[in-house]
């Protein structure tokens, strides 16, 4: 053995093994290496701060994927994790050793330092720099996918027996990553260079404790800064002066699709799932892993049998033989599947992808793995309220009126406020009163990080929660932000928080001169007055500033609905609803008598002045409609002045869009009320054609909300042609089955049915048979 760096290695001195991060050909080759070698002690690439929790990884609760997690202690959002599946070379390492009483211990550079020169990314961020030394090697070879490469040289080399020496391999892979860094230098990675000093001081340490009988388990790249000679002097000279930060480390539960991502070690892997098979499968892997596939599709109500699992197998025996491969690879097994058990739809094999290739395993730390008391009080909850975490996207529906699941809403509202976004609320299937609440549920391992950045507002959610909120009441930027903040206050239970943050609403608003402003603020008050029943909450003094609210909005919006732009107009439309439902909403709360009475006076001079814009009037008439303070002839009147020759046709046409536009139910008014539907068709025939174009991105935008059962509705009231006159002569419905008020024979003919439907039973005489 007579290479400049593995071969020598493995005859003398320490044992490096250099490997591909999470791994299963690495894993089991670092297994047969360690069984051959017997070391004194085990190095492994990792934050030597994480010392102390190594002993962890030999409970009986610590089950991978997980991650080793450090973060700064004054700035927690500033973290870095080390994460290991049970087919990482790493944690195969750790629990050969704990398994055979050897010492292990993490050698890389401290996470003190790492974290200290980190600088925080944007999400998702890549450096984008650095070669991929598999990709170097896989076109080297000839391979123009790095994946496959790798699969075939590493994974599959069990299929030709084992070597003689177990170590040879890694010997083999030394010298080739000894040529790519005489080739590449630090390959784009400075930092390496500090952080393979860090090591080698290390690794000389051990040696004086342990001997040269010791193993190293690292990334192959660096396996050649190993085994450089340097002097400590030289090594300890690139360390010197490097900023450093108080860490705090943990153990923290992973998944297998955060392992598919480029984070921690930066060898993320494109198959997680499907590698922690070939690792775990005792023999046999491709028909285990065919049973597997087919067990998923049975589950969604594919039929897959038998005989369909068979010639699964020997299509994937075919394809890697034709391909020239040694054994079957994911990309065969792939395109078995999708031949045979998909029928060559992509649709169900996105799915196999999703469940099994990459997997949804979480894994599981111990209790008493260090954590923040954040933590700990949070994962108390979780066990007391049956709310554990799962890696998939789950539904949770809550019933408010029972003590758990109200709990559970105030948990999840608390951790949303902290940040922790666990849960985000939905749309329910069911009922949308208050006391139904529908969640989406997603936990990753990233809320770790966030729970650690939340601990510097208290130990319990609850009262990190309260800290948090009166923290943002004081220095909320705008009135309302303050409002959804007493909202969230509300929903999260927080009732010592409330006072601080209902001082600090009443004060922004009594200072608050924005009409705007205010009226943005309405609703969420409005509705967080909903929840004092449901939640047993105390909401008088909501609702006193509530409703001076509203009167102030009462005063001082009709002034600022005038003079806008088309922009400034939509916005106004939209805080005109907003005002409405929360006036609507307090109705019935202490001081609100007559409020809306005086609403309605605001809407009626905001449809009557021709200075407001046409989106703004129409959508007041049609206010006052809808709520009985508008006769259908009044409303007629209002709509025929809206669209004489005299009114500029885009305004018209904004009228038009606020009385009858998109979710407001104009479609249906339109189709039951045909004088309505005369004006708006008399207008728009006779709209000049230089201005149609003006005005068509309006009524497209109008009319394309409506039902498509409106639309046909009406477009066959359209073809009929409806009589212009119907809108002045009001005796004769321009066409069958259309009138102002009811007919009261065709209504008799319908009881004796519904009689007979509901079981009343169906009395004699005339109109009994239809």
């Amino acid at each position: 053995m007579t290479s400049r760096t593995g071969r020598t290695a493995v005859s003398g001195g320490p044992l490096l093994l250099g490997v591909r991060h999470h791994g299963p050909g690495s894993a089991r080759a670092v297994l047969a290496a360690l069984d051959h070698a017997r070391p004194s002690a085990v190095l492994v690439e990792g934050p030597p701060e994480g010392d102390a929790l190594l002993p962890l990884a030999a409970h009986g609760r610590m089950r991978p994927p997980v991650a080793l997690l450090a973060h700064a202690v004054d700035d927690p959002g500033r973290a870095a994790f080390w994460p290991m599946a049970d087919f990482s070379p790493e944690w195969v390492a750790i629990r050969w050793a704990s398994a055979h009483g050897v010492p292990v211990r993490f050698v890389d550079l401290p996470a003190a330092h790492s974290l200290a020169l980190t600088e925080p990314k944007e999400d998702g961020a890549e450096d984008g720099r650095g070669i991929d030394p598999i990709g170097v090697l896989a076109e080297a070879a000839g391979y123009d996918d790095p994946e496959r490469w790798w699969e075939d040289v590493v994974e599959h080399r069990a299929e030709d027996g084992p070597p003689a020496d177990p170590r040879d391999p890694f010997a083999t892979l030394a010298e080739a990553m000894t040529a790519l860094r005489e080739a590449y230098g630090d390959g784009g990675h400075p930092q390496d260079a500090v952080r393979e000093a860090c090591m080698r001081l290390q690794l000389r340490a051990a040696r004086k404790e342990f001997g040269d009988d010791v193993a190293v388990v690292c990334g192959a790249w660096h396996v050649p800064a190993l085994h450089t000679r340097t002097t400590v002097a030289a090594d300890r000279a690139l360390l010197k002066g490097m900023p450093k930060v108080r860490t705090e480390l943990t153990w923290v539960p992973w998944t297998h699709r955060r392992l598919a991502r480029h984070s921690g070690y930066g060898a993320g892997i494109e198959s997680p799932g499907w590698y922690g098979h070939l690792f775990g499968a005792p023999d046999r892997p491709v028909e285990r892993w065919m049973t597997k596939v087919a067990g998923l599709l049975r589950d969604t109500d594919r039929t897959v049998s038998s005989a369909d699992v068979i010639e699964a197998v020997g299509l994937a025996g075919t394809l890697a033989a034709l391909r020239g491969r040694p054994a079957v690879g994911l990309t065969e097994a792939t395109d078995a599947v999708r031949a045979v058990m998909c029928e060559g739809s992509d649709v169900p094999l996105a799915l196999v992808r999703d469940r099994l290739v990459v997997g949804e395993t979480l894994g599981e730390v111990p209790e008493t793995a260090p954590a923040v008391p954040l933590q700990r009080d949070l994962d108390r909850q979780q066990r007391t309220l049956r709310l554990r975490p799962e890696a998939g996207r789950r539904e949770l529906d809550l019933d408010l009126r029972k003590d758990t699941d109200a709990a559970r809403s105030r948990l999840l509202h608390r951790l949303r406020l902290l940040e922790v976004h666990w849960g985000e609320p939905v749309a329910g299937r069911g009922s949308t009163g208050t006391f139904r609440e529908s969640w989406r549920l997603h936990w990753e391992p990233e809320l770790y990080v966030r729970i650690a950045e939340a601990g510097v507002w208290g130990t319990t959610v609850l009262g990190a929660a309260t800290a948090r909120a009166e923290t943002d009441a004081v220095s909320a930027p705008s009135l309302a932000g303050v409002t959804a903040l007493a909202e969230q206050c509300l929903l999260a239970g927080l009732s010592e928080a409330l006072p601080v943050v209902m001082r600090a609403l009443a004060d922004r608003a009594a200072l608050d001169a924005d009409v705007g402003h205010l009226a943005d603020a309405l609703p969420a008050l409005a509705r967080s007055l909903r929840y004092g029943d449901v939640r047993s909450t105390d909401t008088a003094a909501l609702g006193e500033v509530a409703v001076g609210l509203a009167e102030r909005v009462c005063v001082c919006l009709p002034p600022a609905c005038t003079g806008l732009d088309a922009d400034a107009a939509l916005e106004a439309h939209r805080r005109v609803d907003g005002v409405h439902t929360a006036v609507g909403l307090l109705a019935d709360t202490a001081g609100a008598d007559g409020l809306p009475e005086r609403w309605a006076g605001v809407l009626r001079k905001l449809a009557g002045r021709d200075a407001v814009a046409g989106v703004v009037r129409g959508r007041a008439a049609r206010l006052l409609l809808d709520g009985g303070r508008l006769a259908e002839s009044e409303a007629a009147l209002l709509m025929g002045l809206a669209l004489s020759p005299g009114s500029a046709p885009a305004d018209a046409a904004a009228w038009i869009e606020g009385f009858v536009g998109g979710a407001a139910g104009g479609g249906l008014l339109l189709v039951h009320d045909e004088r309505l539907l005369a004006l708006v068709d008399t207008w728009l025939t006779g709209v000049p054609a230089e201005a149609f174009t003006d005005v068509l991105p309006l009524l497209r935008r109008t009319f394309s909300a409506y039902e498509p059962g409106a639309r046909r509705a009406l477009g066959e009231l359209v073809r009929r042609g409806p009589d212009p006159g119907r809108a002045h002569d009001e005796s004769v419905p321009a066409a069958p089955g259309f009138g102002e008020g009811l007919d009261e024979g065709r209504a008799d003919a319908v009881v004796p049915v519904l009689r007979l439907l509901l079981g009343t039973g169906a009395p004699a005489g005339p109109g009994t048979d239809g």
